[in-house]
């Protein structure tokens, strides 16, 4: 049985606009024509009603809808980047993947040896199912040929840089900091390589072409909020 005819066009609508955040957030600062959008909605919201609605309709339920829940979150989220740590940039980075396998670990643990013997060393890591990468410093790049000769290399990516930011303890309970960040990064065409988090700490790998850019867009979300 279907239940939609109970719904209405404002509630359809509503539920249509907040299944994308990057709409919800662009009908808040007035950036979208509302008519062009109501007659993109018009045919899905049309299908969950099963009957005929006029654009007028929509595009009065766009007009009188409340704030989402994006957009209460983005305040809770502006007040904690406002108080964001330090930020540190750090170039001279490359990047190696290698498939996992049962002598991986201990590849990577001499390799944490040698980098602990050196002084203001890069070395991050991201283990997934299948693969891990590792982001380190250049100056790695021959011992890491060296222990890993055995395990089969994925990918080598030099030339990267890092942007390294110490979050607030409270960003833990809040939904949506990353996804913040990285939005703000990706308007401004900064291709992210590699993301690498602890609890407190976010580490942004970019090309290092891209780490001047990537710097003052990170260092503005600490502005106080509109």
């Amino acid at each position: 049985m279907n239940y939609h005819w109970k719904m209405t066009v404002t509630e359809v609508v509503d539920k249509l606009i907040s299944r994308s955040p990057f709409l919800e957030e662009a009908i808040h600062d007035n950036i979208v024509n509302v008519s062009s959008l109501a007659r993109k909605l018009k045919p899905e919201a049309e299908k969950i009603l099963n009957k005929q609605v006029n654009t007028s309709a929509i595009v009065m339920a766009i007009n009188r809808r409340p704030a989402g829940r994006y957009i209460k979150l983005s305040h809770q989220i502006g007040k904690i980047l406002k108080n964001l740590g330090d930020i540190t940039v750090r170039s001279g980075l490359s990047g190696h993947s290698f498939e996992n396998s049962p002598t991986l670990v201990t590849c990577q643990r001499n390799l944490m040896d040698e980098a602990g013997k050196r002084k203001n060393t890069f070395f991050a890591f991201s283990q997934g199912v299948t693969e891990t990468t590792l982001v380190i410093s250049n100056t790695l790049d021959h011992k890491t040929k060296r222990l890993f000769k055995g395990e089969r290399k994925l990918s080598y990516n030099p030339g990267l840089g890092s942007v390294t930011i110490q979050l607030p303890g409270e960003n833990t309970k809040i939904s949506g900091i990353y996804y913040f960040i990285l939005k703000n990064l990706a308007w401004e065409g900064i291709n992210i390589r590699e993301i690498i988090s602890a609890t407190n700490e976010l580490n942004i790998v970019v090309d290092e072409t891209d780490t001047e850019k990537a710097f003052p867009v990170i260092l503005n979300l600490k502005r106080p909020p509109r």
